[in-house]
């Protein structure tokens, strides 16, 4: 295989970081472009619904390099511009601002949008949690705001609902699911997130979604629910889940569902790959089609698409332990490996009551995840279990 002259990364993200570095660091000397819709330089996304949203950090703390680090790898860094089509035959990527740029080979890193309640766009009031500015505003947001109203409990959704209140704004949690983080956690530790978030001042609304935004004079007066109830506030967070930017890539031949489709080693079509929050690709360690929008995994995905560029046909697939973290007020929440969908559930040390845990969970009479609640080394030390397709008997057998 011919070494490729000229990469194009379409994402100034995490993932299109890793990916540009790795190359570098594997002694790629080609042109690299790198295609970001904001103007920023690549920044971290976790901190936005806790330190950036908080006020703890100032905004230049969440940008993952320095400058200068940035200059050093010698990009042809195009920021402000999108990547608008794609032209995979003649191997081109159109831009919003009427330009394009040709590559040898393609990765994909445009990441995901926030989804929005229908009506949505506009009201004052309203906001998303997705980028540096969206944190930026509500974080303003929030200074006068006496009554947040959060339309979602997942990570996203109880993090910000537990920054607003701490900072002493009225939040209200709406989730059509029966507790925060149930549908990854489980019953027994989302209602321990209930009691958690209970503690704290939170009020949780579980068990029903939102009908309609409620508005007067173009601002939100809070949300009208399901069941008719309504929930008054002066600001509505909406964190219910994204949607994979793939719009763009309409009329090429590169595929798209729920993501990039790519194979096991995140190849999408020839010349083209993709990584981070958008990928859907073929996981051959669990037997799946995953899509996983996760630091962690968009660093290490980048990684790997960078060597298997380069690596022709010594490729390799991609089969990582997933890792997700979530921080909520003294709560350190670590997640190895997939817990949705689990089959079995098992507390091995510490207990729930105690706020202190490791929970492992079974799926296809395997290990396939493990989570703890300020249990940092416990949980460590348990991704070995997954990595190991240990017996779910071998564990229950052991407690």
């Amino acid at each position: 295989m011919k070494t490729p002259e000229s990469v194009v990364i379409a994402g100034a993200s995490v993932a299109g970081l890793s990916v540009a570095e790795t190359l570098r660091r594997e002694g790629f000397t080609g042109r690299i472009t790198m295609i970001g819709e904001e103007k920023h330089l690549p920044y971290d996304r976790p901190p936005l619904s806790k330190e950036i949203l908080s006020g703890k950090w100032p905004r230049e703390r969440a940008s993952l390099r320095e400058p200068s680090a940035i200059d050093a790898l010698g990009l042809d860094l195009r920021l402000g511009v999108r990547a608008t089509g794609l032209d995979d035959q003649a191997r081109r990527v159109r831009l919003s601002d009427e330009t394009a740029v040709d590559y040898d080979e393609l990765v994909i890193a445009t990441g995901a949008r926030a989804r929005c309640l229908p009506g949505a766009e506009g009201i004052a009031g309203v906001h998303v949690l997705r980028t540096l500015d969206d944190a930026l505003a509500l974080r303003v947001q929030l200074q006068t705001s006496k009554r947040l109203v959060v339309v979602g409990a997942g990570f996203l959704g109880a993090e910000a609902a537990s920054v607003a209140t701490l900072g002493g704004t009225e939040a209200t949690l709406v989730s059509d699911i029966p507790a925060p983080l149930a549908d990854v956690l489980g019953p027994e530790l989302g209602s321990m997130l209930v009691d958690v978030h209970m503690a704290h001042g939170v009020k949780i609304l579980a068990g029903t979604g939102v009908r309609e935004l409620r508005v007067d004079g173009g601002r939100t007066r809070g949300v009208r629910l399901a069941d008719g109830r309504d929930v008054h506030a002066d600001a509505v967070l909406v964190a219910i889940g994204s949607v994979p930017n793939v719009d763009w890539l309409a009329g090429s031949g590169v595929g798209t569902g729920n993501g990039v489709v790519c194979d096991r080693y995140c190849q999408a079509a020839p010349g083209v790959w993709a990584a981070g929050d958008v990928a859907s690709w073929e996981h051959i360690g669990f037997g799946e089609r995953l899509r996983i929008e996760h630091r962690t995994n968009a660093v290490e995905q980048g990684m790997a698409v960078a060597r298997n560029i380069l690596a022709g046909d010594e490729r390799k697939p991609f089969t990582p332990i997933p890792y997700i973290w979530s921080d909520q007020y003294d709560l350190k929440i670590q997640i190895y490996g997939l817990s949705r969908g689990a089959e079995g559930f098992a507390v091995t040390e510490g207990g729930i009551d105690e706020r202190s845990l490791l929970a492992l969970y079974n799926r296809n009479g395997v290990v396939r995840a493990a989570v703890g609640v300020n249990k940092i080394r416990a949980t460590h030390q348990a991704r070995a279990l997954i990595a190991k397709n240990t017996p779910w008997t071998e564990v229950v057998r052991s407690r």
